[in-house]
């Protein structure tokens, strides 16, 4: 995911005003989000409890609390094994460019709420106010930005993303209970001001490391089909499906297909 926080400049596209948490909280409790708009034609597809263009989130108890339970066991395991390779990450950025190890960046999570992201920098330090420079560059449709070749990346940081090292640091969001192991990958705010009613439904859960978009191509998909595969995430989500996208996330990571 690109380090910056400001949406593409594209003229064809109307921004809209950033909704805000209480609104956000309302909207997904409620279900008054009934834009029953799907670019794909397919309106009927994310229709449930009469309410079309929204995804009503109730999840069992059993099933919360054993997400919760696996997010802590899968994540404290993985901190365990990889807590030897954090200080050679660390002095590689270091020696790379000049700026911190780490970068933090305001990312939206469950119901609007926003929460501070983790990842190991990757760009260039002061990356996001070059931003507006590139607007030009984008090659991803929808409100994100996203560029195969962004100059702002350092070559440490193209290794970093390539392999999905990253990502590691959000592991700690995940023991916070900010994110999931699996989730809809949590997006900047500028972007959620960007969504159609019918895109907010993601917003619904917390947002995750993995999702059936980093196991599906990643960069390689289109936004919108990236957000029905979110939306399908939240019909099918289980403790099997959570299962089966973890495991698929080893072949997809050493692959890195859409990892740029």
């Amino acid at each position: 995911m690109p380090e910056a926080s400001s949406r593409p400049v594209n003229s064809n596209q109307e921004r809209r005003e950033k909704p805000s948490e209480a609104n956000m909280d309302d909207e997904l409790r409620t279900g008054a989000l009934n834009d029953p708009v799907d670019p794909a034609g397919g309106a009927s597809s994310f229709r449930e409890g009469g309410v079309p263009g929204v995804i009503k989130v109730e999840d069992s108890m059993p099933y919360a609390l054993s997400k919760r339970l696996f997010d802590l066991v899968v994540g404290s395991v993985a901190l365990v094994f990889i807590l030897p390779t954090l200080p050679l990450i660390a002095l590689m950025i270091k020696l790379d460019t000049r700026g911190p190890v780490f970068f933090k960046q305001d990312r939206v999570g469950r119901k609007g709420r926003v929460f501070k992201f983790y990842k190991f920098r990757s760009m260039v330090h002061e990356a996001e106010s070059q931003r507006a420079e590139l607007g030009e560059l984008n090659e991803q449709d929808g409100p994100v930005f996203k560029i195969r070749s962004d100059p702002r990346i350092t070559s440490v940081g193209r290794f970093l993303r390539r392999s999905s090292f990253d990502e590691i640091p959000q592991i700690l969001n995940v023991l916070k209970g900010e994110m999931s192991i699996v989730g809809p990958r949590p997006p900047l705010p500028d972007e959620v001001a960007g969504y159609q009613p019918w895109q907010l439904s993601r917003l619904a859960v917390k947002p995750g490391i993995t999702c059936l978009w980093q196991i599906s191509g990643r960069s390689h998909i289109g936004f919108n089909e990236w957000m029905r595969l979110d939306l399908e995430y939240l019909r099918t989500r289980s403790f099997k499906t959570d299962l089966l996208i973890l495991l698929k996330t080893i072949p997809a990571v050493i692959e890195r297909k859409g990892a740029y």
